[in-house]
Order: structure tokens, then sequence, then C-alpha cells
């Protein structure tokens, strides 16, 4: 009788959600879209995070940053911070979690709609369960290390992974891993290229039973001791025994016997899937204040069909990137470790020119003015720099800030630094400098040529305590004193 009202109720309760979100959403096409998005989601848990989610979206202006614009703040559609995630499943053994859909925060993301960020963190000695995705997947371990086994028609790869290794996952491939360490979490941030549906991942659970649930149970008994040969009591006992969970925690022989080998096992592939140590990378740019390790097709051919680029930053306590923009590519930045601030140069729209009534009679007819968006990011934060938008970055004063990029439609994509000695602007001519600036070229090239570092250099903290001739803070005085 309880399991009868609850098949009944639980429509009602849902009509009664969407009519709540209509009623709140007004005239916000951001709130629209999640609705119509949630009507989509299958039902269970997913659907019921996505309503809170969608209830949620006004509440978080502060966590997600905001967009200065003549003494007015706004919400920044550029940040995603912890609330942004949902939890696709968490236990004591580990946890993974999948970023909000980027086109449902805003009109503004439509040109990365069908990728999807998340992250998977594990607990040592665990066992993640085998599962393949309707997406194309590239990892990044952020920390840790453990093993990775690929499941193919006829092929079986298995590689040992650790912090800085790259990795590419084809779509349908199935896909188990394990937390080899001791005393270390094993994390992964992870990029999804959705095949079926732009935007939406689904994860199918075979190698399972009632938790996670697997999807031999959607077919009949008779479908099912055809394809097995097998009567439906010992399939029965198979595909409801299990009840773990997605992490499990393992014996030392399981895990002895699930790391004796790597390497292929079967037909070899066309091409493998092994991963690739970004860090060994010689760094495209380093001096004191950072350094930049970054991967393309060239070097890791599996990112070609994805068009996919992939680079870390490590810059330096107190130290910045210097404002520079991507031509083609538009960057996913997560942040890995440490914390910092953002700041992005974004064109205002010009129906936003009009509302806020700023003309100057005096000067020609603007249509172009900008916007600073800035954004306190920290560990797993998510920012997203579309192609053109110049960015930089700065570390905070206590401790470095690493910051991860998956770079998309990375094809042909070139960087331009703004600031620096390898300025772009340098280029110039002389009469275009004068005529660009309206001052005379000497002074433009003082100030053009006044920072002797290229890309990573000391931050605005570390500027003016150098300006000021300080004396060592009180901090710094300490750690010499320790050391």
């Amino acid at each position: 009788m309880a399991t009868r009202t609850v098949q009944l109720l639980f429509p009602l309760l849902l009509l009664l959600s969407f009519r709540v979100l209509a009623s709140s959403s007004g005239s916000d096409p951001a709130k629209k879209r999640c609705q119509m998005e949630c009507r989509g989601t299958p039902e269970g848990r997913r659907r019921k995070a996505c309503l809170r989610q969608c209830l949620d979206h006004s509440g978080r202006e502060q966590e997600h940053g905001e967009a200065a614009e003549g003494g007015r703040r706004d919400r920044n559609p550029y940040f995603f911070g912890e609330r942004s995630y949902e939890q696709w499943s968490r236990s004591e053994h580990g946890r993974f979690e999948v970023l909000e859909r980027f086109a449902r925060r805003s009109e503004l993301l439509v040109g990365v709609e069908n990728y999807r960020l998340a992250v998977l963190e594990a607990e040592p000695e665990t066992f993640i369960m085998p599962r393949h995705w309707d997406a194309e997947e590239v990892f990044y371990v952020m920390e840790g290390r453990g093993t990775i086994t690929l499941l193919h028609e006829d092929n079986r790869e298995r590689h040992g992974i650790k912090r800085g290794d790259i990795i590419w996952i084809p779509a349908g491939a199935i896909v188990y891993a394990i937390n080899t360490a001791r005393n270390e979490k094993l994390r992964v941030a992870t990029l999804l290229r959705p095949i079926s549906t732009p935007g939406h991942v689904e994860e199918f659970y075979g190698a399972a039973g009632r938790n996670p649930e697997t999807f031999y149970t959607s077919f009949s008994d008779e479908v099912l001791e055809a394809a097995f040969n097998t009567p439906s009591e010992k399939l029965e006992r198979l595909f409801q025994k299990q009840r773990r969970g997605e992490f499990i925690k393992m014996t030392e022989e399981q895990m002895r016997a699930l790391t004796q080998s790597t390497g292929e096992d079967g037909w070899a592939l066309a091409r493998s899937t092994g991963p690739y140590n970004l860090l060994r990378n010689r760094p495209s740019h380093s001096n004191e204040h950072g350094q930049l390790h970054e991967v393309g097709a060239n070097d890791y051919h599996q990112l070609q069909d994805l068009d996919v680029d992939v680079s870390i930053a490590n810059i330096s306590k107190r130290s910045m990137m210097v404002p520079n923009y991507n031509s083609l590519s538009t960057k996913l930045a997560m942040v890995v470790q440490g914390r910092g601030y953002i700041e992005m140069a974004c064109p205002r729209r010009s129906d936003e020119s009009r509302r806020s009534g700023e003309t100057m009679e005096s000067e020609p007819q603007q249509r172009i003015r900008y916007r600073t968006v800035r954004s306190r990011v920290s560990r797993g934060s998510v920012f997203v720099i579309p192609a053109g938008h110049p960015v930089a970055t700065v570390a905070a004063r206590n401790e470095n800030l690493e910051v991860l990029c998956f770079g998309v439609r990375a094809a042909q994509n070139r960087k331009y630094y703004l600031a620096g000695r390898n300025n772009v602007l340098n280029r110039l001519d002389r009469e275009a400098k004068e005529l660009a600036f309206g001052v005379p070229a000497e002074e433009v090239d003082e100030i053009l040529h006044a920072q002797p570092e290229s890309v990573f250099v000391p931050g605005p903290e570390r500027r003016r305590e150098t300006e000021r001739g300080r004396q060592p803070s009180l901090e710094s005085l300490l750690s010499f004193a320790e050391s």
C-alpha cells in the first residue's frame, strides 16, 4: 500500500516542482532552459538533483564571482564553484561529481555546450567499478597514482597512471581503475564529449548488481536466459549480489592481482590509449614566477580527433600570468591546487550598453565597451575563457596556484601575450603605436618594455612591496628564521 501511494505521489510532486520552477523563473531564459532540460532527465536521483539545481540557480551570485560594470555587480556566468557540481556517486571510499551543463548557466557558453567536466576521487586501495560512457573522455591525473584498465572488443589494456598523466578513453570502452597508494587519494579531472545527445552524458554499468545497478536487469528474463544460456535463478543471483556502490575497498591480494602486469593483452589496437605525462615535457615557459606545460595533438595524437589540447600552469605565490588570449580555442580552466583570482575583459553586448545609458557626447560613438569579470578561485573552481577574451591569473600571497586547462577547438590555435617581454604589441609599427595610443612612440615603448619577464611576472602585491621598498613581511622573517 505504501509503495502504491509513493508511486501515485511522485508524478504529482514532479508536476508541483515544475510549477514552482515556472513561477520562479519569470523571464529568466537560463532558468527556463534549466526547467526544460530537467524534463528530459531520467527519473530518479539525477532529475531530483537537476530540480534542486534549478531552484538554487538564483542564489549563487556570491559563489560565482562578480562582473563589475560601472559600480554595479552582476552575476558572473563564466565561473563555477563547488556548488555547481552534481554528485553522481559518493561513499566513504570515493566520489564522482559532474559539473553542471555550461549552456544552462548562460547563452554566452553555448559554444562549449557539448563538453562536460567531472572530478573523480578515490581513497587509498580502492577499486572503481567498470563502466562505459556514451562520450569520449580525456583524463588528467591531478594527484596520486594507480592503474587503469580498458576493455575493447578484442583487446585489454592496463596502464599505470601517476600525477601529470593524460589518457584518452574512446567512447564505449569499458573502464575500471584502482588507487594503488596506501595513504594518498587518487584525484582525476575528466573532460567528456558526449556522442548521443549534446551536453548529456550517461554511464552504463554491466559488471554490477543492485548498487550500482546493472543494465542487464532492464532485459526480460527470457532474453537474458537465451543470451547467457543460463537459468534465470542463477542470473538473478549474479545480477542482484553487488550492493557496495561504485567504490570498493580492496584486499591486499586483490590489489596485487590487479597490478601484476601493464600493457596490452590481445590484438593490438591501431592507436594505443596509453597515458602521456604532461609534466615530463619541457615547459614552454618557465621562470621563478611560474611554469607552463602544454601538450597538443602533435605530442599526443589521441587528442587530434577531439580537437583538444591540455595545459597546466603552476603560478608561484604572489605571482601572476600576464594578460593573454587565445585566437580560436575556448579554455575550460580548473584549479588543481591553491588559491588566487582571475580577471577577464568581456565585451558588453549592445543591449547592455543601451541599458547603462553611458554615452559621451564629446567623443565619437563607441560600439564596443568592456566590463571586468573577476572571480576568486580555489581548488575545484572552474572558469571558462572564451576565445579572444584577454585574461590574467593571479596566485594568492601564501600558496602557489595550479591551473589545468582543457582547450576546445585547439587546432591552429595561437596564444597572444599582452604584457611582458613577448608582448605582441611590441611588434606594432612606430606610426601605428602613435596613432593607436595617441602619445609619442617613445612613451609607448617605455611602458611596453618596462616588464623584463615573460608570461609569469611578479603579482600586484609583490610589485607594491618592491615599489615601496618595504622590509620583508613578518611571515617571511619567521620562515627564514625557521629555515
